[in-house]
């Protein structure tokens, strides 16, 4: 059923998904307390919104280049290194971050020291091991796996947030840290290398090197659909929803705590979809549900156009989206596993979600551009609704098995 070593033949598989998830949820908390704390930076710190944007958007790109080397040490190192170095070096920035007062040595620590843990520390690293690891049902596993991308969003921020009100904001980034670092050496200790060769690094370190692999990869018309469909992945979810639907939803007159929650409801939502989607992975054409994901992920926008003052209709939005939002992550990595292989996955989950982190990038400054030019969002959404479509289209030429 699996493949696995004599250490431990049915939990071993498991247990890299649940530290994978764990790991995802740290990391990706880290980046969301940027946002909790942005307000209290500026009155005390004196830092403008636009400099601790521009911090978050540079963590963005450093990802973006980051995650083709990081695919690609997982390739040849395995997982397990791969996860103790990126919580190494996200756990680092934190507790520096939670330690300064200067604003270079803030820029340094998350949007260079830990914004290369990020990249490390990432859906298509997890997505590559489990791949590797899961001969039966690969699909559940990943999107249960990767969930804890989004997990962290309702769980650990939550906890984040009352240690901000409880004691400071270095106290939250301290905790994280300091979790990042507790984590270390239970993972590396649970998931040791067994004497089964599919526990070892897939790619011989004698094989072709990185750009004779990343140059054969990009000329796959596969690997080009779902480097695009991903990039616009990247656009409308870690863009222009994690950046701006709590801007919008101040917008429309809501209060703090109920746009909260909405957003809150999004994430949670988000968790089962992507666990949803995992498990549909192993059950349909996965051309057709990838295409489904963006189609509705458009209509999402549309009603996220008309929300107004209603906040049911800001719900039925954070419902709708929150199902789709990660649920590419477990279908696209199943694809690139069966289209462009496992020798190579690392490298090539790490080469779209380059493209997907650029896209986030591009996502959170047109939202801005956009509102400061018609000082209002329907832009923004329209643009959003119209890539998920032709992102869902262009899915749906991929051949269903592989040529």
């Amino acid at each position: 059923m699996f493949r696995t070593g004599s250490r431990s033949p049915s939990l071993l598989p498991w247990l890299l998904v649940s530290f994978g998830f764990l790991a995802l949820a740290l990391a990706f908390s880290a980046r969301a307390t940027l946002g909790l704390v942005m307000p209290i930076w500026v009155k005390e710190l004196g830092w403008s919104r636009s400099f601790i944007s521009g911090a978050a958007a540079t963590a963005l790109l450093v990802m973006a280049v980051m995650a083709p080397f990081a695919g690609r040490f997982v390739d040849r190192h395995g997982v397990r290194l791969a996860l103790a170095l990126g919580l190494t070096l996200v756990g680092t920035g934190c507790l520096v971050v939670s330690a300064t007062s200067n604003a270079f040595v803030f820029l340094l620590a998350f949007s260079g020291v830990s914004a290369l843990g990020f990249g490390m520390v990432a859906t298509h690293v997890i997505s590559t091991a489990v791949a590797r690891r899961f001969v039966s049902r690969p699909g559940l596993a990943t999107g249960i796996a990767t969930s804890g991308a989004t997990a962290g969003q309702f769980v650990i921020v939550p906890l984040t947030a009352v240690i901000l009100a409880t004691f400071s904001w270095r106290w939250s980034f301290l905790a994280i840290g300091v979790a990042c670092f507790a984590l270390i050496p239970l993972l590396w200790w649970v998931l040791a290398p067994t004497s089964e060769p599919s526990s070892m690094p897939i790619l011989p370190k004698t094989g072709p090197s990185l750009w004779v692999d990343a140059s054969s990869i990009v000329r796959k018309p596969v690997f080009q659909v779902l480097f695009w469909s991903f990039l616009i992945c990247g656009y409308t979810t870690a863009g222009v929803i994690e950046t701006h639907f709590l801007p919008y939803a101040t917008l429309c007159g809501f209060a703090p705590l109920p746009s909260a929650a909405a957003y809150g409801t999004l994430s949670a939502v988000n968790m089962l979809g992507m666990i949803g989607a995992g498990w549909l992975t192993d059950r349909m054409n996965r051309v057709l549900l990838l295409g489904l994901i963006y189609l509705v992920r458009a209509l999402s926008f549309l009603i996220l156009m008309n929300v107004g003052v209603d906040y049911d209709t800001l719900l039925v939005f954070a419902t709708l989206f929150g199902a789709v939002d990660y649920a590419t992550v477990p279908v696209t990595a199943s694809l690139v596993a069966s289209h462009l292989g496992l020798r190579v996955m690392g490298l090539a989950m790490g080469l779209l979600s380059a493209g997907h982190s650029i896209g986030a990038a591009i996502g959170a400054f047109m939202g801005g551009y956009l509102f400061d030019l018609t000082m209002q969002y329907n832009g923004v959404w329209l643009s959003s609704l119209d890539l998920a479509v032709g992102a869902g289209l262009m899915v749906f030429l991929i051949p269903r098995q592989p040529v």
